[in-house]
């Protein structure tokens, strides 16, 4: 019998957000998660009613149980921590530079301390391949976009080969922002062209990249070699312990070790091997379910997306019997070999299923390989993964199989002080530190499973379902999770959580300290005896993030308040290669009203805590995968969805070409894209040198001073430093939010969003 859809609430954040974080960043992120009731209803002490009745499911399909098996401890070697194996190596950089002033979240600029300049590697529609079209915001199509650089970039690397003069950028493309990317009514015109090509705008790109000298900056090569685009098209081979399991088993993959595409590919890290590990993290908000007590668990809805994903891809309707297995595809860490465009992309399962914000890997010196991993979202828990494979040197073959098969560890987290002493307002308790220890909880050991009633494939399934058994801790928004390859020391961060501490949620302790949390934290922990593979850890609150001048509750690893930049909300972490952490904020601008933005923060002596901004990005957009380069003084950002809440037909951003229609030049648009930064010295006798069709040497006699282009459709500047000015400010700053044009349609009393308004 065919159903009949029923229509989600568009814009169900309407009226429940603050600050700069607008219903529409909401629904296009996770679907408007924070709307729907906690996932986690767990109390991380049973958890009966969540598990029978996964159980329950369980036995009705006939796949048996596993028993309970008795918790064990592995034993470990006492080595310290693993050097880096980065491309920048161990040194002192020489990235100085003096903080930037906040910048207020209604400027829409990129902006650099003074000394640098920045301009963008590659921007959305960008054509990677010889026969890829060029970018054609007025008709897109899937076909082309399946060969253009995706839409939101997120997690990013630049690899560069041992020449240093040539290299590749991988980026994740996390979500597409519709209102943007089409005209106006597009959807209800041509949903399935709209659809497809967001599709295609999903996944992650590979591109070559080249330069004229070591340290100066990169142009991207069209038709490079090694050029890729990875989406929700692309055939992926799924392994571990889960690899043909009846649970990811669809009328499509029979087999249960198939997969088409990936999506809502979120941050990500570089392996030692070389290869690229992306984590698959808000998936739920494709798809259509039946509402099981596993679905309701990792947020899929009952009701129909606002994407309209399944009214075009059968797929993503897991009502449909062929297709219930289709939502468990989704929500792995996967890897890619970036090198070799014709290799088959993984999923790894032996990684557990949940919302990845990413994975990252440290290698301790007996050769054991851990992978770090957050659930980005409310009340949910971190992740660590054990090989149980040696790691070898020069051994790609072989290391790519040691995310195939290992331990699965989720954290618990115990404070030191006594419980009366964390007031959830910040307060430090009388030892002056919010810290204590932690143990890793084991949920899949030496191959298998330690949960009562759950088979191995089931625990790696629903993982979100194992740990609440276990009891681990539930944390404010778990995201990046990274060892620093220099110490070995585990960096977390935790970006909010508005619902903490309030009647019927979580209440604070002193690893999650402040209700109504949204600012974030910064959290530090350091393996016991600096073994990798060790269950127990210490762990401490390096940063309570906030504006000092305007809240006493924050904290700066004992730093001064009053000589700190403000920072909230952070996202993802990277280090150079003094060991100093560098971390990038999202959703800054809903509580202390900046710019989000990337800062600098010392982790030792007299230096730690210590914040300072680097750079900013423009209005509504979010700061993503930073990549510290600071021997060549170079510092990459993805600047995700700028302009945001604006719409096709009234920007809010004019990121990165900053053109107004009537000055448009070759190559450029007057419309965000979200692109690829790249933040470089200048120096007083000499300007960066970039390749290119055409010589961006400035001319001489009639033309001297003049700045040629970069190739026939490229970046037209060798820097941007200025090219926003103040009538981009001033349009994008005066145009109407594009959810202050979405006309309400009564139904049923619900107020549903059908389609926005004509264009004006």
């Amino acid at each position: 019998m065919t159903q009949t859809p029923e229509r989600r609430k568009l814009l169900p954040m309407l009226g429940h957000v603050n600050g700069k974080r607008s219903p529409l960043t909401c629904e296009l992120k996770c679907g408007s998660q924070c709307t729907n009731p906690d996932c986690n209803q767990s109390n991380n002490e049973y958890a009966h009613d969540i598990i029978s009745a996964a159980v329950s499911r369980r036995s009705a399909l006939g796949l048996g149980l596993a028993g309970a098996v008795t918790v064990g401890v592995v034993a470990g070697t006492s080595e310290p921590a693993n050097a880096t194996y980065a491309y920048w190596g161990k040194g002192r950089g020489r990235l100085d530079f003096n903080p930037i002033k906040p910048v207020d979240m209604t400027v829409d600029d990129f902006n650099v301390p003074e000394g640098y300049d920045w301009s963008p590697i590659i921007r959305w529609g960008d054509p990677l391949f010889y026969d890829a079209p060029d970018f054609d915001p007025e008709n897109q199509t899937p076909e082309a976009q399946s060969k253009q650089f995706g839409f939101n970039a997120d997690y990013l690397d630049i690899l560069p080969d041992p020449n240093g003069l040539t290299g590749v950028l991988v980026n994740n493309h996390e979500y597409t922002n519709e209102n943007t990317m089409f005209p106006t009514g597009e959807q209800e015109k041509n949903l399935a062209n709209v659809v497809r090509t967001a599709m295609a705008a999903h996944g992650m790109s590979v591109v070559e990249i080249t330069r004229t000298k070591v340290g100066e900056p990169w142009s991207y090569v069209r038709g490079g070699a090694r050029n890729r685009r990875i989406t929700l098209s692309t055939p992926f081979v799924v392994d571990g312990p889960a690899a043909g399991s009846d649970l990811l088993k669809t009328q499509d993959d029979p087999t249960g070790k198939r997969v088409a595409g990936t999506q809502n590919n979120c941050a990500g890290g570089v392996t030692p091997w070389g290869t690229i590990l992306s984590g698959e993290e808000n998936v739920h908000q494709y798809f259509i379910t039946s509402g099981t007590a596993e679905e309701k668990r990792y947020g899929f809805p009952t009701a129909m997306p606002s994407r309209r994903w399944p009214e075009v891809e059968k797929r993503f309707d897991a009502r449909i019997e062929g297709y219930k297995n289709e939502p468990n595809r989704f929500g792995w860490i996967v890897e890619i070999d970036p090198q070799n465009p014709n290799s088959a992309p993984v999923k790894h399962t032996a990684l557990g299923r949940f919302k990845h914000e990413g994975a990252n890997v440290h290698v301790g010196d007996d050769g054991t390989v851990v992978a770090y991993s957050g659930d980005d979202e409310k009340f949910e828990y971190i992740y660590k993964f054990v090989s149980s494979r040696k790691y070898k040197e020069g051994d790609k073959r072989h290391n790519m199989k040691l995310l195939s098969e290992g331990d699965l560890y989720v954290a618990k987290l115990k404070g030191n002080s006594n419980p009366a002493e964390i007031t959830g307002n910040g307060t430090l308790p009388a030892d002056g530190e919010f810290d204590g220890s932690g143990e890793w909880l084991p949920l899949i050991k030496g191959g298998k499973s330690m949960i009562k009633d759950m088979a191995v494939d089931e625990v790696l399934v629903y993982t979100r379902l194992a740990a609440d058994k276990v009891g681990a801790t539930k944390m404010d928004r778990p995201e990046d999770v990274e060892p620093n390859p220099h110490t070995g020391k585990v960096y977390v961060a935790l970006t909010n959580n508005s619902d903490r501490g309030k009647p019927g949620f979580a209440q604070v302790d002193e690893a999650n300290p402040r209700t109504g949390n949204r600012d974030g934290y910064v959290l530090e922990f350091t393996e016991r005896h600096g073994r990798v593979n060790s269950t127990r850890f210490n762990w401490n609150l390096l940063l309570v993030c906030g504006d000092p001048t305007k809240d006493s509750g924050t904290y700066f690893g004992g730093y001064p308040k009053d000589k700190v930049s403000p920072i909230s909300c952070p996202d993802n972490v990277a280090f150079d290669r003094a060991g100093n952490l560098w971390v990038s904020t999202d959703g800054a601008p809903s509580k202390i009203g900046y710019n989000d933005a990337l800062f600098k923060v010392g982790l030792i002596g007299s230096e730690r805590g210590r914040v300072q901004q680097f750079l900013s990005v423009p209005q509504d957009a979010e700061t993503c995968g930073p990549v510290i380069h600071d021997n060549e003084d170079m510092v990459y950002v993805a600047v995700q969805h700028p302009g945001e809440d604006g719409s096709y037909e009234e920007p809010r951003s004019y990121f990165p070409d900053y053109a107004l229609p009537t000055r448009l030049e070759e190559g450029e648009f007057s419309m965000p894209r979200p692109a690829v930064v790249q933040v470089f010295k200048l120096e007083r006798d000499k300007d960066p040198e970039f390749p290119g069709g055409v010589s961006d040497k400035p001319g001489k006699g009639h033309g001297r001073g003049k700045r040629r282009k970069n190739g026939p459709k490229g970046p037209k500047y060798r820097g941007y430093r200025g090219k926003s000015n103040a009538d981009t400010r001033n349009r994008a700053r005066r145009a109407r939010r594009s959810y202050e044009d979405w006309s309400f349609q009564d139904s049923g009393g619900e107020g549903n969003i059908t389609r926005p308004l004509p264009k004006r």
